[in-house]
């Protein structure tokens, strides 16, 4: 039987008025926000299990649920130096339940026009909670001690040296290529899925050494499997296993580079729900349990608040152009890649 119209109209308008029950409204901002969170949160790493970022993630979960009231679940999407974990951030909905890590190279794979998105404008950065060092780490049976033997040995054999890296374009590609930039030679760069990978591809003697982060290399620097030919920092680390190796500018290679590690969401979050999230970030961060966890893993929080984050995310953009111009590092990809 067809509704008569009279009869209708009035039934939308008392819908539109909230005054019959089961009309589907939908709930406004302020109720979404109070309501916010009512399930778990799926924060997603955009590398493979095992390295520093995803290390930092699996810490913060345990303590997520006494700050956000939520447990947070990870989700590792490793592949394209980063590109598929951020592309699905960039995706999802800004309802405050998708997550995602973002470092240094967020901010480096637009810059080679192969992202899809253009990930400084469309990631809010919210907090961040780590910065590291960049380390130059090769296997302990190697011949070289310091970072001018390495340099030494590619000018006499150009392009016999191969580094790992956790992917095509990542940071820690970046650094490789600003070493033979500012070395003057000539290296082979072998990508990987994340610095696990490209740790046992060292371990295994597939490249010579690895551009990665202090983090996943403590256990094998303590065992004596590997050792450390310098850090890429402006001063020497604080990590007692570390605090004896100098800089790379120590050593008269002028690199500088640090990778952070923060949380980001799709930008366009309803303030209400995005406020209640930095609320939450940052007793977790700056969670007393969460603080001790991660120095046991070797890693201090260094943490930023939302506006301090977000200018340092416009620095780090217009630094990071300018790295990439002079290393060349983009006219290299595009030529792998044809």
């Amino acid at each position: 039987m067809k509704m008569r119209k009279p009869i209708a109209l009035s039934l939308m308008l008392l819908c539109s008025m909230g005054l019959v029950a089961g009309c589907g409204t939908k709930d406004t901002p302020a109720t979404a926000a109070g309501k916010y969170p009512d399930k778990a949160i799926t924060l997603i790493v955009p590398f493979a299990p095992g390295g520093s970022n995803d290390v930092m993630s699996r810490a913060l979960g345990k303590v997520a649920h006494n700050h956000l009231g939520q447990n947070i679940i990870i989700k590792n999407l490793p592949g394209a130096g980063g590109v598929l974990g951020w592309n699905e951030l960039v995706e999802s909905q800004d309802d405050g339940y998708t997550l995602g890590t973002i470092t240094t190279t967020v901010l480096l794979q637009p810059l080679y026009g192969t992202t899809g998105y253009h990930y400084p404008s469309a990631i809010d950065p919210l907090v961040q909670i780590v910065e590291l060092p960049a380390v130059v780490l090769v296997r302990s049976d190697s011949a070289w001690s310091n970072i001018n033997d390495l340099i030494d040995y590619a000018k006499q054999h150009p392009g016999d040296i191969k580094f790992g890296h956790g992917g095509l374009g990542a940071a820690t590609h970046v650094v490789g290529e600003m070493i033979a930039n500012k070395g003057n030679i000539s290296l082979t760069q072998v990508p990987f899925k994340g610095e696990a990978e490209a740790l046992a591809a060292l371990l295994g003697g597939h490249v010579q050494f690895i551009i990665t982060s202090p983090i996943p290399i403590s256990e094998h620097v303590k065992s004596g499997k590997t050792k450390v030919l310098g850090i890429a920092d402006i001063k020497r680390v604080n990590n007692p296993l570390l605090s004896d190796i100098p800089t790379l500018q120590e050593q008269g290679l002028d690199v500088v580079f640090t990778f952070w590690y923060g949380i980001g969401i799709h930008k366009g979050m309803p303030p209400e729900i995005k406020d209640k999230l930095l609320a939450g970030l940052e007793k977790t961060v700056n969670d007393p349990e969460y603080i001790e966890n991660m120095r046991k893993l070797g890693m201090e929080v260094n943490y930023l608040g939302h506006e301090e984050f977000f200018q340092k995310w416009l620095k780090e953009t217009r630094r990071l152009t300018k790295v990439v111009k002079e290393s060349g590092i983009a006219e290299k990809i595009a030529e792998q890649k044809k």
